[in-house]
């Protein structure tokens, strides 16, 4: 049987049926006694805390485009630089994508080129694709927390401190420092 649009008696059988059914709208009230779960990020346990054990020297240090070229502005010499501000022996690291990025700036960095091409610093191979440098830095910094990460970049410095255990070296005042670094492993404090 067919009802007609504007008949009462569907309306009288669509209320009843909402009466029926429970309210879903309703939340649970939570007991303040229950145990809260809580999901957390797993860490590897190089770390104990924000300490991380895998960091000694010789230090590893990953150097990005801008860090050469600022210390080319400062005129300081990297590796020596590296060695006055941890008192140890380092060893710079470039991946192919920040060498890329410093081949495509062209001719007006070609000394940063010459600086990056040093046989002092160690070459990373790179497995993915694109050459955004920032990215490709911060993945291997993730997946390897036995780097130090060498930047002068605002982005890439609070990208890498969301990181654990992953210290960053900067310059200010004519000098390479250090953050986010065991007290033990020399770093200068200021």
């Amino acid at each position: 049987m067919l009802l007609p649009p504007v008949d009462t008696n569907m309306n009288v059988v669509l209320s009843a049926q909402k009466r029926e059914r429970p309210c879903q709208s309703t939340k649970k009230k939570k007991d303040p006694s229950e145990i809260k779960e809580k999901e957390m990020p797993k860490y590897p346990s190089c770390l104990f805390f924000q300490y991380n054990t895998q960091l000694g020297p010789p230090y590893h240090i990953l150097v990005d485009t801008n860090f050469i070229n600022f210390s080319i502005k400062a005129k300081l010499d990297i590796v020596q630089s590296m060695m006055d501000c941890l008192y140890a022996k380092c060893i710079p690291c470039i991946t192919d994508c920040v060498m890329a990025e410093i081949e495509k700036l062209g001719m007006k960095y070609r000394v940063a080129l010459r600086i990056a091409k040093d046989p002092r610093f160690e070459r990373l191979p790179c497995t993915h694709k694109g050459t955004y440098a920032d990215d490709c830095l911060v993945q291997r910094v993730t997946q390897h927390k036995c780097y130090i990460l060498a930047t002068v970049d605002r982005d890439l410095k609070r990208r890498i401190r969301k990181i654990p255990g992953v210290p960053i070296m900067y310059i200010s005042n004519h000098r390479f420092n250090i953050e986010r670094m065991p007290d033990d492993y020399g770093a200068p404090r200021f």
